[in-house]
């Protein structure tokens, strides 16, 4: 099969706007029976491009041995006579339909003697007619162009017997490939770094992988709907992706440490602060409610609460009831009450009057956690 963007294109008007676009004519040609697959796209992007590629194999129904695209720079990266580059996505798609890619050799008008000739054909059969026309989107063009393509390949050959149409379910449709069960989903691939907290970036959102990559370089598979992580061809993580900042964290990438961490809740990191007493109760409540995200606060409630297994829980109990008198209710505070012996000493009579600290209105109450 020889395709092309193929440098023709048709024009239609932004009906909000009045600004004029060309659309770019793919074409795809088979080289046994010369049947031809036309398609209008807004652009010669590589998803644009990809898209076609899959429109046209579905419109044959079915996947030739190999593909011949002319040398553009969506689907060769580097032009060379020997040896030229594939555009990863494009070799990416290559391998779902399990077809060769052979791109045509630069400056060798032979390689692409199909599709030119499809490309003349096309302008005078297809695309004249519709010069006079008024499109007001790359739809309507497909649409008045389908009647037209239909009539190009029933058309019969003026030297040749039957036509395009006949000549495909003669010659090529027998010895097409299957489509694959699954419709090829455009991907982008790029190269990311892991973090140190092994996860990468891509958009604003962090994306876990095993911690064992940290500090290594991985390749990015990106569609739509996913994120996959490939370390030397090999996949180590999958996420739904996200359009959010944010983390998407998978537990079994975590450090032993970090998944133990993982495992405590406000409702548990709660009740073990109430049965040391109810003014260290209500001091892990307040570090959490400080916190935008609860999680945010759980290393310092664990902090705090493991005091208790150094100076006791009865001093932990009495560290607590002055660190809320005196609204300083972070771990570092209450390590040096109970270094300096504060919790030994009574609290003064006015401070006596509240033991609640200040809560502003950007933070959760208790009932947050029922």
């Amino acid at each position: 099969m020889h395709h092309r963007n193929s440098g023709l294109t048709v024009p239609w008007v932004d009906k909000l706007t009045g600004e004029i676009y060309k659309a770019e004519i793919f074409v795809a040609v088979l080289g046994a029976s010369n049947y031809t697959y036309v398609e209008a796209c807004e652009s010669q992007s590589l998803p644009c491009w990809i898209e076609a590629h899959v429109r046209a194999l579905e419109f044959i129904g079915g996947v030739p041995n190999a593909a011949v695209p002319d040398n553009i720079k969506s689907g060769v990266t580097k032009a060379h006579h020997y040896d030229p580059d594939i555009n990863i996505t494009y070799q990416d798609f290559a391998c779902h339909y399990n077809i060769a890619i052979i791109p045509a050799r630069a400056g060798k008008a032979c390689d692409k003697a199909k599709v030119e000739v499809g490309v003349q054909g096309i302008q005078r059969r297809i695309l004249a007619p519709l010069r006079h026309h008024t499109f007001f989107s790359v739809a309507d063009i497909n649409k008045a162009l389908a009647p037209l393509l239909r009539d190009y390949n029933h058309r019969s050959f003026q030297d040749l017997p039957g036509s395009r149409l006949s000549q495909f379910l003669l010659i090529d449709k027998p010895v097409l490939q299957p489509l694959p069960k699954e419709r090829y989903q455009y991907a982008e691939w790029k190269k990311a770094k892991v973090n140190i907290d092994y996860h990468i970036a891509f958009e604003k959102h962090f994306y876990s992988v095993p911690y064992a990559y940290i500090k290594e370089e991985v390749t990015l598979r990106i569609t739509r709907t996913t994120i996959e992580c490939y370390y030397q061809n090999q996949r180590i993580a999958s996420h739904l992706r996200s359009f959010r900042p944010g983390h998407t964290t998978i537990r079994e990438h975590m450090p032993k440490a970090h998944r133990a961490h993982v495992e405590w809740t406000p409702e548990r990191l709660l009740s073990w602060a109430k049965k040391i007493g109810p003014s260290t109760g209500k001091l892990i409540e307040s570090v959490i409610q400080s916190r935008a995200i609860p999680e945010q606060g759980f290393r310092a409630c664990l902090g705090i609460l493991r005091l208790g297994k150094s100076y006791g829980e009865h001093r932990l109990e009495n560290a607590a009831k002055r660190a809320l008198v005196i609204g300083a209710i972070r771990y570092q505070s209450i390590e040096s009450i109970l270094k300096r012996g504060l919790d030994q000493q009574p609290l003064p009579a006015a401070d006596l009057k509240s033991t609640s600290p200040t809560i502003h209105g950007n933070v959760r109450g208790s009932h947050y956690y029922n």
